[in-house]
């Protein structure tokens, strides 16, 4: 039974545009955390991908991220929602943060229109190779081939907090057509401790599309991810891609939930990216 009320949850859609889009994420700020079956079971039960419950503790806040199926240990679309509440509670400004992956920052403000602007500072990121048997099995959960794989953007294991799978498309097409077994995704993404796998497909050298298998959370795929984003925005440093400094990622739009992801990548090796959006509330 739950001791907190559900309606004390607040809902915001993360990397909206306008008054659209986003990826939807719970938001639970009190006094302290709630218990971890507690934390879990409110995650089930307000059912978006990933929940975030905050409580101020000493010069941070203490912050964890729970999906319906289990705990995340980073989420960056439920950090942008959060520094959304944070803002409109406490004003605009920097809040630090100390997520299971190491401490953070998050910076809200209002812009013009009064839509909430936030913008997050990242975990450390690293990247690395594929294992062949991953790749081979990851490939055939999603009906591709090694010929559907851009060249120039080598299949990696991208970290910003947790692993990424990156499997960059060719073609615009293949990507409009990702299908796969949630039940065989779930398995796979456990197997190889993922949290994400990020198929994508670039437009040129500072826009990328992007979906985001996300089974392991029991969902097919989120309209918007931000830690996929800055893991990928980490491995595009480490590759040396001409990023020019930042890229912009559209998400969503096969689900009907357009969502927009702006990553500014600072030069200096594995070093934390600012990932930013806007963000509505859910009514």
């Amino acid at each position: 039974m739950l001791t907190t009320d559900i309606k004390e949850v607040r809902r915001i859609a993360a990397f909206s545009e306008g008054d659209a889009g986003g990826n939807p994420a719970g938001v639970l700020v009190g006094d302290s955390l709630p218990t971890e079956t507690e934390m879990q079971a409110i995650a089930g039960a307000v059912g978006y991908s990933e929940t975030a419950f905050a409580a101020l503790e000493g010069d941070h806040w203490r912050v964890r991220y729970f999906a319906p199926q289990s705990e995340v240990d980073f989420c960056g679309h439920a950090t942008i929602a959060l520094g959304a509440v944070l803002t409109e509670l406490n004003g605009p400004g920097t809040y630090p943060l100390r997520i299971n992956a190491g401490d953070i920052s998050v910076a809200g403000r209002l812009d013009d229109a009064g839509q909430s602007q936030v913008e997050l500072s990242s975990p450390l990121t690293r990247s690395g190779a594929v294992d062949s048997a991953l790749l081979e099995q990851a490939l055939a959960l999603f009906g591709l081939s090694g010929q559907d794989l851009d060249p120039d953007l080598p299949p990696a294991i991208a970290n910003a907090g947790n692993d990424h799978l990156v499997l960059a498309l060719h073609k615009h097409a293949r990507l409009a057509a990702m299908e796969y077994d949630l039940e065989a995704g779930r398995h796979l993404m456990e197997q190889h401790g993922l949290t994400t796998i990020n198929l994508i497909w670039a437009e040129g050298p500072r826009q990328f599309h992007s979906r985001n298998a996300f089974a392991i959370g029991g969902v097919a795929e989120d309209p918007a991810t931000g830690a996929a984003a800055a893991a990928l925005a980490g491995y595009l440093r480490d590759l040396g891609w001409p990023h020019g400094g930042s890229i912009d990622i559209s998400q969503g739009v096969d689900m009907g939930m357009p969502s927009k992801l702006k990553v500014t990548i600072p030069e200096e090796p594995g070093s934390p990216v600012l990932v930013s959006g806007a963000s509505r509330k859910i009514s």
